[in-house]
């Protein structure tokens, strides 16, 4: 366990993500931020997760403590620290009620820590409302997910409008909001399932959220104008207080100038394309999504088909896509088996459109970039993200399924079609367009007098007592 020592500053903020590099990412951002602001920050991780997060604010000069993560007493194999390294999403549930087994070393190590004006932790990591609470530090809630998909899932659970239905992709309303429509393949167990019963169950509303309602505030990387309907009910429905901080991803210093021989491989071949004239397609599904071999091979032929060109990052264990894929579209086609860094290669001008999960980092990286998406959501939040990024801000387009339902199985053609609609189509063209006025916006939001600015400075006046002037410090 690491130590602070030297000195510090008067007012001190505890971060505790959750081992998940999408949970992770989002508050190191919101570190930078503190920092700019000259508050001290201390995140808490395990000893696997701290290079990631050193190397992610090797610039900034946050402090970085390490608590042990026992296997001792739970079914994980051993060494597996993040949820990124587990054999199946099916142990996630282990994994989540593992960490309370840190409680004791966390209290311990806020004990020995000067005063902490206030404390910013996972959703997932629920036992530390009770830690912040002994120590009287006010905690603030983070779960990574828009207003919209948090209000409609609320929606939905207290109205159990999921109980009864015949199919599992009948539509229906949500009533707060007569204009969406949802079914039961957009949710997972146990707000799917529309039983108030079961381990899932109780671990959802018994800990995550009894605590999220007893805690100060719920921090929301999103901003304002992005979903300004859903974030005014948030605050007139529901409790706690929300507070709308985001884009974080923009908090992230811009990459320098880098010579073209120490550049990934990846970007010198953007830069090709871009020399070329031509327009690339990004395809990424986030780390954690679990692709059958069957549909890896619909992508592959999609892709293939369509002729456009396209960067394609898959997980390492989803390596063999089908025989000399790579070699015949290796004029137009990367396939990339690497952690990369997707701002980057969002960011780059040769990408036009992005094949999305829609895991809610994602899409605001893409919003911040000006590129649209088409939405293949696969698990967790994604599909309700999926609906709003269609349906609501219509930055993007929707993948077709075989059977048109939220979770189906796609074909080649039909990836194919959506493809060439979002890269050459008119209605890529709208997307396209609305993503850029977003991009602006987003940009706007975390600028000096900007939306998401003043609300953060706002969240460290009421907990501090006093609002800390905007620096350099530490970044």
């Amino acid at each position: 366990m690491g130590s602070i020592s030297g000195d510090t500053q008067p007012h001190h903020v505890v971060l505790f993500p959750f081992m998940s590099k999408g949970h992770t990412i989002p508050l190191l951002h919101l570190a930078r931020l503190l920092l700019q602001r000259r508050l001290t920050v201390t995140i808490f991780t395990t000893p696997a997760n701290r290079t990631f997060i050193s190397e992610s604010l090797n610039d900034a000069t946050a402090f970085i403590l390490d608590l042990p993560f026992s296997h001792d007493v739970t079914d994980l194999p051993a060494g597996i620290e993040s949820t990124d390294k587990l054999p199946s999403m099916s142990m996630f549930l282990s994994f989540a009620n593992a960490t309370k087994l840190m409680q004791p070393d966390f209290e311990r190590a806020l004990q020995n820590l000067p005063r902490v004006s206030f404390m910013v932790s996972d959703g997932f990591l629920w036992w530390t409302l009770e830690s912040a609470s002994k120590f009287n530090i006010p905690r603030f809630v983070f779960y990574g997910m828009c207003y919209y998909s948090c209000c409609v899932s609320r929606a939905v659970a207290i109205d159990r409008l999921l109980s009864g239905l015949e199919s599992n992709n009948e539509l229906i309303t949500v009533p707060p909001f007569p204009w969406i429509k949802i079914t039961r393949n957009d949710f997972e167990p146990p707000i799917s399932e529309g039983e108030l019963k079961g381990q899932k169950f109780e671990f959802t509303m018994e800990t995550i959220i009894a605590t999220l309602l007893n805690s100060y505030g719920i921090i929301f990387n999103s901003f304002y104008e992005l979903e300004p309907l859903f974030d005014d009910y948030w605050n007139r429905e529901c409790t706690p207080k929300a507070w709308s901080v985001g884009p974080l991803c923009l908090a992230e210093p811009p990459k320098g100038r880098t010579e073209p021989h120490n550049k990934p491989k990846w970007v010198q071949w953007l830069d090709k394309k871009l020399d070329q004239g031509s327009s690339v397609l990004y395809v990424a599904f986030g780390s954690q999504a679990e692709i059958s071999p069957a549909q890896l091979k619909e992508i592959a032929t999609g892709l293939e088909e369509s002729k456009v060109n396209f960067l394609w990052v898959i997980r390492k264990c989803e390596s063999e896509i089908s025989d000399g894929f790579e070699e015949r579209v290796k004029d137009r086609g990367i396939v990339v088996r690497e952690w990369v860094d997707q701002r980057e290669i969002l960011m780059h001008e040769s990408v036009q459109g992005f094949i999305s999960h829609c895991g809610w980092n994602s899409v605001l990286e893409s919003i911040c970039a000006g590129v649209p998406i088409l939405a293949w959501p696969m698990m967790a939040d994604q599909p309700l993200n999926a609906r709003m990024v269609v349906k609501e801000i219509k930055v993007g387009l929707r993948v077709e399924t075989c059977d048109g339902s939220v979770r189906g199985f796609v074909k080649w053609e039909g990836l194919e079609k959506m493809v060439k609609e979002l890269m050459e189509g008119e209605k890529g063209k709208e997307v396209r367009k609305k993503s850029k006025e977003l991009a602006e916006m987003a940009k706007k939001a975390m600028e000096e007098g900007g939306s998401s600015k003043c609300t953060l400075d706002l969240l460290i006046n009421e907990t501090c007592g006093k609002m800390t002037r905007t620096g350099d410090n530490g970044v």
